[in-house]
């Protein structure tokens, strides 16, 4: 079986490629060329299996190296995860991030239709496409209301997914997937920051840390079980369009508590609230029903959101005293 990945350096490119080597898969990832030149920095989730993988290098805006690769390849699974997934509520951004994400989506769709109709296909959706939900739990009957430019772009990559099923008969499928964190989550994201700037206080490389709402809340998840999901999706017998979520909230303030206590700290004595951090208000949280999921792929979280954070802050010290 192969397999293309796009985004298989990210967080769950990287989950999802040693999900598929470890179930046999012939598998090939896209990256950008840049990344292929700076492999240490750059392709440090793929360190344990970049003799395993094929890597080609091209944008997801470029149609004709994509077309080139699919081509050369003739995946019979692909996994679009692919995109600026930064999420910015100021649209400063959002000419970058329309044409990445919704180019990207529409490029490997038609791609895929003219090569290897065949392919199974999964687009990377998320919890950003409810935005200002009007109900919680959400489901996939729940209406979208995305409010970032992000979310409006994964609302588009969705109903593209849903075109091409309907109209061309491919097998593709989207998975609605709500936050999902792990060691390989990027810096810039509330987690990841929360958990290093932990560590570095625990190690006298800081004395403080500046967050935002502390009672803000989300449905947090653990990455690789996300990943397994997604797999779970291309293997039935036919295509749908699944939420992937634990259906527990967590505040900002639980993760703080969690990721300090580990180290033997109170958050409180560090912690200091800047508004400028505040998001818009959520009236009606994001968290998400993953009922169908459950019961059609037998699909179910395996790692609690403590066992999560406290995997982080272990891995994060030793990776702070690593480079000292």
């Amino acid at each position: 079986m192969k397999a293309l990945i796009t985004g298989i350096s990210g967080q769950d490119g990287s989950y999802l490629a040693e999900l598929l080597l470890a179930k046999g898969y012939e598998v090939h990832g896209i990256v950008m060329r840049s990344e292929l030149e700076n492999p240490d920095r750059s392709l440090h989730n793929l360190k344990g299996i970049l003799n395993q993988v094929t890597l080609h290098p091209a944008s997801i805006e470029a149609y004709p190296s994509m077309f080139q690769i699919v081509q050369r390849v003739q995946p019979e699974e692909c996994y679009h995860l692919a995109a600026s997934s930064f999420v910015s509520y100021s649209f400063d951004d959002e000419f970058a991030i329309f044409n990445s994400n919704v180019n990207g989506a529409h490029y490997i769709l038609s791609i895929l239709k003219e090569i290897t109709p065949q392919c199974k296909f999964y687009f990377a959706g998320s919890s950003e496409l409810f935005g200002r939900a009007s109900s919680f739990p959400q489901n996939e009957n729940t209406p979208f209301h995305p409010r970032s430019a992000y979310g409006i772009t994964k609302a588009t990559g969705y109903y593209l997914t849903c075109n091409y099923r309907d109209n061309y008969g491919l097998f593709a499928c989207n998975g609605i997937a709500y936050n999902h964190e792990s060691t390989r989550r990027g810096y810039e994201f509330v987690t990841r920051k929360i958990v290093r700037g932990a560590v570095q206080i625990k190690l006298g490389l800081a004395q403080e840390l500046v967050l935002g709402n502390l009672d803000a809340r989300r449905d947090w998840g653990y990455a690789p079980d996300y990943v397994y999901a997604m797999w779970l999706m291309l293997q039935q017998a036919h295509p749908d369009d699944y939420v992937i979520a634990t259906g527990i909230l967590h505040s900002v303030r639980e993760l703080c508590e969690i990721a300090f206590s580990s180290l033997g700290l109170n958050y409180q004595d560090y912690i200091k609230v800047d508004p400028k951090f505040f998001r818009p208000t959520e009236e009606i949280p994001l968290v998400g029903d993953s009922s169908k999921a459950r019961e059609k792929l037998n699909w179910k979280p395996e790692k609690s959101f403590q066992e999560m954070l406290e995997e982080m802050v272990e891995y994060d010290s030793a990776d702070i005293k690593n480079r000292q």
